[in-house]
């Protein structure tokens, strides 16, 4: 049971970013239409992992790295790059749907690429820090957020 909330979230995380990439290849063959619906999913997603992941963490908390003292450091930078990367993708996805919405389309094809590259390595980091944290080495203690960032 304590695996099952973070592997639906980095399940949706991983989808999101799958559909991220088709929605690119489909805007550079000038399938807007495809472009639009798969980038509308990759966000329902987003969204969907990012309510599990906070419902989980206002619930239950967070868990703290099992593995070996010898990699806890390299995890610990490595989810704090992830976090990073996930705030600024998360913020940028926003601001890029949102210019897309509004039909400022100039604006939206600059950004866009950055924000699915961005977006792409999340996904990919998430699903690292997901393999890393339940499936390579078991799972620490359940504790507060900033414990578990901080490896505290």
């Amino acid at each position: 049971m304590a695996i099952l909330l973070p592997t639906i979230s980095t399940s949706f995380i991983a989808i999101s970013g799958i559909l991220v990439a088709f929605g690119w290849y489909a805007i550079a063959k000038k399938n807007i239409e495809r472009h639009m619906k798969l980038m509308k999913w990759a966000a329902i997603c987003a969204t969907i992992f990012f309510i599990t992941y906070v419902s989980r963490t206002a619930l239950v908390g967070n868990t703290l790295f099992g593995g070996p003292d010898n990699i806890r450091v390299i995890y610990q930078v490595f989810l704090i790059f992830h976090i990073i990367l996930a705030t600024v993708g998360g913020v940028m996805g926003l601001v890029t749907l949102n210019y897309a919405y509004k039909k400022r389309y100039d604006k939206h094809r600059k950004i866009g690429p950055w924000t699915s590259v961005i977006w792409l390595v999340t996904a990919i980091t998430g699903v690292t820090v997901y393999t890393l944290l339940y499936l390579i080495y078991p799972g620490g203690e359940t504790t507060g957020v900033l414990d578990v960032i901080f490896g505290w």
